[in-house]
């Protein structure tokens, strides 16, 4: 229920993966984004994936999407914006290997979605799903967020987190692809 677009082919290659936070990191925030012509990449955003990729990572996007729980939107209106994004990054040669999130918020207004979730930041459900499907080596990977609850995750995945203080995303994770 709460995957998204994934690459079909799979090379079982151990291969270190970068996890992205969406808002704050690859876009800017601007609270319960769903819609495409209000989002806008991160200085940086799209060359720190091509960066990634070029660097032989696994790039994973994780992110908590309570906005469905609350009601502002529909589970298809995440779908719908992922889908844009690939298509955004790949029209720079550029891709997510693997979109996860989760649409869960124990105080949510839509029933269905209304449960605490493994899922959910800073529980480490989505990189802990993510880490059984891909041949990852988290050894050499680290997640990337702009909120405590992304570093929570990552220390309860076993993975280093950076917290990215704003900028040029690019910039940020040069240093960071150079020493894994």
């Amino acid at each position: 229920m709460s995957r998204d677009r994934e690459s079909p082919a799979i090379d079982r290659t151990l291969r270190p993966a970068v996890f992205f936070d969406r808002d704050g990191v690859l876009n800017v925030d601007t609270d319960y984004l769903f819609e495409i012509d209000k989002f806008v990449w991160i200085d940086g955003a799209i060359d720190a994936v091509k960066a990634a990729n070029d660097a032989g990572y696994f790039v994973f996007v994780i992110t908590n999407q309570s906005g469905v729980a609350r009601g502002f939107y529909e589970e298809t209106d995440v779908h719908r914006l992922h889908d844009w994004m690939a298509r955004e990054l790949e029209a720079s040669g550029a891709r997510i290997d693997a979109f996860e999130y989760c649409p869960f918020h124990p105080e949510g207004q839509i029933e269905r979605y209304r449960l605490v979730s493994e899922r959910r930041k800073p529980q480490p459900g989505m990189i802990v799903d993510l880490l059984s499907r891909f041949p990852v080596d988290t050894n050499r990977s680290f997640v990337v967020g702009d909120r405590p609850s992304d570093i929570e995750a990552a220390r309860a995945a076993g993975l280093p987190g950076h917290a990215f203080p704003g900028g040029n995303l690019r910039d940020f994770i040069l240093p960071l692809l150079a020493s894994g």
